[in-house]
């Protein structure tokens, strides 16, 4: 077996990829198929021998185009795709909505004259057939392939009411070309907002490919020259100056530095590495010339293979079926039925064929799909809108009803419940001023991310810094330089003992007990002695542990993923009152930890910051980024926790549940409406034009419900003072 990948053209809704997946899935050499109506992208595992083309002829008859892609050729730009989806619609819905406020206007005026009548007719051409032609075009291609969706139900009835109209402009009957056009137009408003949530939402991949680097400087025949990035060969030695990314993974042959590997780890303290030790892609070499020994390339490292488990988590994510399309697919042929048994019943009764016709029009007008259209997309709009006011953005429709759903809120530590800086947390010293002037001034000219913590924690205190000489870093344990002729030395108590340092045991002592909190602590000294002890750390969110009180309280469970160290993890789950902790966790096992979960049958939100949370962002059934977070998990996740607040979780929680009992509130009422309406119309009781107005109050009482949802606000529980973690 094989696995292939097509690009997918045609697909506009959940039921458009479910019914690829059934026709694909059905074929006797595929033993598995995955479409991602997201990425427009189809995953087929087939047997080594299987013939695509029949496979592509197999979708293509029931409307769809499959389009083998090779492995040498790139994913299509689905970003650029949507992006230009979202332009399209948006001048359509212009278009629509310049020529369907005069129709509404002259509808409501009351105006009976002639020109009035052809007016209304006229504005409502171009928008239901220039428009709205998308809608037409796919209900027929569904028609041919013998299935319906959404776009047959608008195009079936806003065709039902203009050339109703039509009929009615030159019979002197009365007139609803103002039905047909505000239909359009509120459809393509609602495809508007849809293509650029799908725009957002399809940027992680392409962000998370911008993060490696553009060129590498490698030594070949003698000489260092630079080549592109994907140029570099294993083997290739690359030189990698401070401050530059490196090109791919490797080895390090020469050369000590501290290199930068949030991106990967999600951790903030830049990791000390020397000769011998591995080093990945797109981490950044923090100061130091290193040489480097490329050992993986291309689809082989590190970066690419986080690319890989983004794209495969999108792709497994089964799609989320509307619930208006699956009403649709039985709804619109009984709809065709019952007109057509409306005609020819009255046709038989009253033996008149012009009250036939419009006892039948008024049964497709009755049932036409404006409240069914807008019950999810104005609930959505207004919920997004009211998130985005209390900081939480959604991404799509389908997070509202996974969000309802979780059970267990899983947190990334760094950047998510602690600030992702370090800062100077606590200090130890007889002359605590002259102490810190001596060790700031030392620490700030290593460059190091710790010393600069140091730093900018002295000088918070108002403490001046000086120049310093001969200043050293000693890779993984600490500092040394001379200031107005003094040697400091800065670092564990070890290598204050190994360069001549008495450390005194009160300061040995600080150090144990800041390390137990999972504190970055050291000592200094100069004149053979230590004179004091100090400590940084990655602070904890001033509100992390509300949030975990008020999700625990709200009947959830609380988790903790974390790549640091289990000490560390311990020591911040302790103080917050979280009993599940997984640490030591390197990327893609951030992602297995929340498969592990979802096996034993429970609904996990994972709330993470960083690149390396990108995978489980996707493959959780519901991923919350923080903002102030990097770009590439902001897109990957579901949800956007903007002030970076994790008491955004719950808020989001109880938002996602609020506007889902709205579209629920809302499509239950647009289905009983027409369940209720289309026999009373079959019975002649209502003509086309009550029909329109019924129509149009239907849809008029979603918005209204909808709208309720502005006044959510968001319970706040008080703090648990229990000492027991959930």
């Amino acid at each position: 077996m094989r696995e292939v990948v097509f690009d997918v053209d045609g697909m506009t809704c959940a039921s458009c990829a479910a019914r690829i997946e059934r026709v694909l899935g059905k074929h006797e050499q595929v033993e598995e198929a995955v479409v991602n109506l997201a990425a427009h992208e189809a995953r087929v595992r087939v047997a080594g021998d299987a013939d695509l083309a029949s496979l592509e002829g197999a979708v293509a008859k029931i409307g769809y185009a499959l389009k083998e892609r090779s492995e040498a050729e790139p994913a299509r730009d689905i970003a650029a795709l949507y992006s230009e989806e979202q332009q399209h619609q948006w001048r359509l819905f212009v278009i629509a909505a310049v020529l369907t406020v005069p129709t509404l206007v002259l509808a409501m005026s009351g105006l009976e004259s002639g020109w009035a009548r052809w007016a209304q007719g006229t504005l409502t051409a171009p928008v239901v057939f220039y428009a709205g032609r998308q809608f037409h075009h796919a209900a027929l291609v569904r028609l041919k392939a013998r299935t319906t969706n959404m776009d047959s139900l608008v195009s079936l009835g806003t065709q039902a009411a203009f050339w109703y109209s039509v009929w009615a402009l030159v019979a002197g009957e009365a007139i609803f070309f103002e039905t047909a056009a505000a239909i359009i137009t509120f459809i393509l408003l609602g495809r508007y907002f849809e293509a650029r949530s799908k725009r957002s939402a399809s940027q992680a991949i392409s962000r998370l490919l911008q993060l490696g680097a553009r060129e590498a400087t490698v030594e070949r025949d003698g000489t260092t020259v630079t080549v592109p990035a994907d140029a570099v060969l294993p083997g290739d030695i690359m030189l990698v100056r401070p401050g530059e990314k490196i090109p791919t993974d490797g080895r390090i042959v020469d050369g000590q530095s501290a290199v930068d590997e949030s991106m990967l780890t999600g951790e903030s303290v830049p990791v000390d590495r020397q000769a011998g030790d591995e080093v990945f892609g797109a981490t950044v070499n923090q100061h130091g010339m290193l040489r480097i020994e490329a050992t993986a390339v291309g689809r082989d490292t590190a970066l690419a293979r986080i690319v890989r488990m983004v794209e495969e988590a999108q792709a497994t994510k089964a799609p989320i079926q509307a619930l208006a399309d699956r009403i649709s697919s039985i709804f619109v042929p009984l709809v065709l039925v019952v007109s057509v048994a409306t005609f020819l019943g009255w046709l038989l009764i009253a033996g008149e064929a012009g009250s036939a016709l419009r006892h039948a029009v008024a049964v497709m007008i009755i049932a036409c799909p404006c409240a069914l259209g807008l019950a999810t997309p104005t609930a959505i709009l207004v919920g997004s809108g009211r998130g985005a006011q209390l900081g939480v953005v959604f991404k799509s429709a389908d997070v509202f009803e996974r969000l309802e759903r979780v059970g267990v809120v899983a947190f990334d530590k760094t950047g998510t419940l602690t600030a992702g800086v370090m800062q100077l947390t606590a200090v130890q010293a007889d002359n605590e001023v002259d102490f810190l002037r001596k060790v700031g001034s030392v620490e700030a000219a290593t460059g190091h991310p710790i010393g600069r913590a140091v730093a900018d924690g002295a000088e918070a205190r108002g403490i001046e810094l000086e120049q310093p000489t001969d200043v050293e870093i000693v890779a993984g344990r600490g500092a040394v330089g001379t200031l107005q002729g003094t040697r400091i030395v800065i670092g564990k108590p070890k290598l204050a003992a190994d360069l001549g340092i008495h450390v005194l045991e009160e300061h040995a002592a600080a150090v144990r007990e800041w390390e137990r909190e999972a504190l970055t602590a050291f000592v200094a000294g100069w004149d053979g002695e230590s004179r004091g002890a100090l400590a940084v750390g990655d602070e904890i969110r001033p509100t992390a542990q509300t949030a975990v009180s008020e999700l625990r309280q709200a009947g959830m469970d609380v988790a903790m993923i974390t790549g640091d160290n289990a000490r560390t993890a311990e020591a911040i789950a302790n103080r917050l009152n979280i009993g599940m902790v997984e640490a030591d966790v390197l990327p893609g096992d951030k992602a297995d930890v929340v498969r592990e979960w979802q096996a034993e049958g429970k609904q996990v939100a994972f709330v993470g910051d960083g690149v390396n949370d990108a995978p489980a962002l996707m493959v959780a059934d519901l991923g919350m980024a923080v903002g102030s977070g990097s770009d590439v998990a902001i897109e990957a996740g579901d949800v956007t926790l903007m002030s970076g607040d994790p008491a955004l979780t719950l808020t989001a929680i109880q938002l996602a549940a609020r506007t889902l009992r709205t579209i629920r509130q809302n499509l239950a009422w647009a289905f009983i409406y027409n369940v209720v309406a289309i026999p009373v119309a079959a019975a002649g009781l209502l003509s086309p034009m009550i029909a329109s107005a019924a129509m149009a109050m239907s849809s008029v009482s979603v918005v209204l419900n909808s709208l309720r949802v502005r006044r959510f606000h968001p319970r706040r529980n008080p703090p648990s003072v229990e000492g027991t973690s959930s």
